[in-house]
Formats: structure tokens, sequence, C-alpha cells
């Protein structure tokens, strides 16, 4: 499979050096394109510093919230299996494969940033599964079973979108490593995953525990799949 040129194009402007890979996950049988770790292994220069942390190539990493929900519906396929899925954020795009790969009617991978969902479509092609594409969540209709959100979180000033996810969706699980226990009425834990971001930024071992959120509209009657704990 040949790197995709304009994701590797962006990349090279941001840290010249860097190079895209086809990356296994580890304890899945997805792939993705992520930035190969092997040729980062130095320090960064003034400029590249700034440039990573004002126009981050998020899409190029595996955050760990986003490898632990794929895990784990792999493991219980019955969440997605027959629904119409939106993933939010969707980054790299691997909830929404998962998602596909698990059985899902329907999955849209939704993000605001054009090279993300040029992320989503090459991956996609990648892991050899179908999915539509979106660049605004709200202008989509209330037509999901299910909205699937990995890494959204970490900025605190995003809590209020746990109420416009069930907007768009009967129901929605979140995954999330950063933001711990918030406190909603409709939100409840369901489990407590563990992951890493991958390439490996050995980010301290607090951010490899993913908290698994479960909410569902008061007033539909749609039934939650039974889940061991």
């Amino acid at each position: 499979m040949n790197t995709p040129v304009d994701l590797q194009q962006s990349l090279s402007e941001l840290l010249g050096d860097a190079r895209l890979v086809a990356t296994d996950l580890p304890g899945t049988s997805l792939q993705l394109w992520l930035i190969d770790e092997h040729n980062m292994d130095r320090a960064f220069t003034p400029d590249e510093t700034r440039r990573i942390l004002y126009e981050p190539p998020y899409w190029a990493f595996c955050w760990a919230s986003g490898l632990a929900l794929a895990r784990y519906l792999a493991e219980h396929p019955q969440w997605v299996k027959g629904k119409r899925v939106l993933d939010f954020g969707a980054g790299s795009g691997v909830a929404a494969i998962a998602a596909a790969k698990a059985g899902a009617l329907q999955v849209l991978a939704c993000d605001l940033d054009p090279l993300a969902l040029a992320a989503c479509r090459a991956n996609a092609e990648l892991n050899n599964v179908q999915l539509s594409y979106s660049s605004d969540f709200f202008a989509e209709a209330d037509r999901f079973d299910l909205i699937l959100v990995a890494d959204v979180l970490y900025d605190r000033e995003n809590l209020p979108l746990l109420d416009q996810f069930l907007t768009r969706g009967q129901q929605a699980l979140v995954a999330d490593s950063r933001v711990r226990d918030f406190k909603h009425p409709l939100y409840r834990q369901l489990a407590t995953l563990r992951a890493l971001t991958l390439p490996d930024l050995a980010e301290p071992h607090e951010f490899r525990q993913v908290s698994l959120y479960h909410a569902q509209r008061r007033s539909t009657a749609f039934s939650v799949p039974a889940q061991p704990l």
C-alpha cells in the first residue's frame, strides 16, 4: 500500500524528516498510517516545537482512548452491529474503522479538520472498510443509534458537548484518559481500560488509563447491550 501523498506532504511541512508508515495496532487486527517512531527519536528545534504545539498532526497518532475504544468494540460488537454510528472528532478514524469492522450498518467519521478526514479515508482504505465523512456534526440529522467519542474531553471547555452528542444519537460511548470522573446525570462509567498512544509519547501512566462512559436518552426505549463489568 502506497503512503498517502497528501498526508505525507502535510506532515513533511510540519516535521521535515517525519514519515508515515502503516502501523499494526496492538491487540487489534487494525492498521493505521502513523508517524514512524523510529526516525523521530531526536530533539526538536524551537521552530518545530512551535509548529507541533500550534498545528499538531493529531491525525497521525493513535491516541490511547481511541485504541482502547477500538479494542472494546472488537470485544463487544453488539454495541455497533447493524447500527448507524457517528465517530465524533474522528482524528485517524480508528474508532470509526473498528465500528465498521464490528458490523455497523453505517459509520460516519466526523471531524472539523480536512486533514483528519483525509487520514480517515486513507486508513479506511488500508483496512478495507467503507466510511462516510462529515466536517460538521451539527449539520447532521438526528438519525444515529450511537455516537462514538474518543479523546475529545482533554479540554474541560469541551464538557458541554456531552449534552450535544445526544442531540444526534440515541446513545453515546465516550472514552477519555484526561478528564477523570466527570459528573453528568446521563453518563455512567462502564469500564476502565488500558492503552497507550502510538507512536509512544512517553506519557504519564495515568494517561494510559482510559475511562469509558455510556449515556442514553431518557426518552428512548432503545435497549442497552448487556455488558460484563
